[in-house]
């Protein structure tokens, strides 16, 4: 997910630093169904939650939840339902049931596992630029209000194009010819805009093809589309305008070292190829779309 950072918001690093310091990670408590707060990027106990790589700068945000499938609730509700029964004869309401679930929750909860992950924000203050690896826009929405609680003064707003993604897609797969600098790989999908939302995939498929074309002459859009930029970054786009499933191709890795402690090195081929890929992007769906 990429956003627009506001012009207004002049924070140096130090100060975003102690701004995520109050907002640590700490695991879930025996009662606590979910958890979240800021980690080193480095992965170093302790280390520095907002690291800078050639002036830009990466955080973490880790999110840890209890499991807890709702069969083992559903269980345990039953048999303390058929226990009450057994002992007054007599069926739990529905404000009872209610409470019964919420004492179930708390004694199961101390027992749960849990579950981790992390997402990554990387954010070019020179750009006015901010992104986030967030598999869905839910949960980009969890980190970007956790960094705003922590930066009150941090506007952000999802990048926005002239055109739409699907409609340049579309275009694209129509003529089979991608925008300047860009290829398109086997992969897409098409689906209705009617309530049938009827849905083609292809998978290691050949796009320039007739059956493609008539689908889209019949109405279907496109809504993920696989492509490559420059031959050095493949990437998954949405109509949505997400980037999903980004890779660096082997050329980006020529004449870069190897070592222990990958994280500069990594970090600086991401943030180098994804600066230069967005505002071409950017171009080709018609440029930034600027409101009034």
């Amino acid at each position: 997910m990429v956003y627009r950072i506001g012009p207004d918001w002049s924070a140096t690093l130090t100060e975003l630093e102690e701004a995520l310091d109050k907002g640590r990670f700490a695991e879930c408590g025996a009662t606590q169904m979910q958890s979240l707060g800021w980690v080193s990027p480095r992965g170093v106990a302790h280390g520095l939650l907002a690291e800078s790589v050639g002036g830009h700068w990466i955080l973490k945000l880790m999110i840890e939840k209890k499991v807890l499938p709702g069969s083992v609730v559903k269980r345990a509700m039953e048999q303390r339902v058929k226990k009450i029964e057994q002992e007054t004869g007599r069926k739990p309401g529905k404000k009872e049931s209610k409470d019964l679930k919420d004492e179930l929750m708390l004694e199961l909860l101390p027992k749960a596992f849990t579950k981790q992950e992390s997402v990554l924000v990387w954010i070019d203050k020179d750009k006015q630029l901010l992104c986030t690896n967030a598999g869905s826009q839910g949960k980009s929405d969890v980190v970007i209000t956790a960094l705003v609680e922590a930066c009150p003064k941090l506007v952000l707003t999802l990048l926005q194009t002239t055109a739409s993604a699907s409609a340049c897609m579309s275009a694209w797969l129509s003529s089979g010819e991608p925008p300047a600098g860009f290829s398109i790989d086997r992969e897409c999908e098409l689906k209705a805009p009617d309530e049938t939302k009827a849905t083609v995939r292809y998978a290691r498929h050949l796009l320039d093809i007739d059956e493609v074309r008539a689908h889209i002459a019949a109405g279907k859009q496109p809504t993920k589309l696989a492509m490559s930029w420059d031959d050095r970054v493949s990437f998954m786009l949405t109509d949505t305008m997400q980037l999903k499933k980004v890779s660096f191709l082997d050329v980006v890795f020529e004449g870069v070292a190897h070592n222990d402690d990958a994280f500069d090195a990594d970090a600086a081929i991401a943030t180098g190829e994804l600066r230069r890929l967005i505002p071409d992007l950017m171009d080709a769906l018609g440029g930034e779309l600027v409101k009034s």
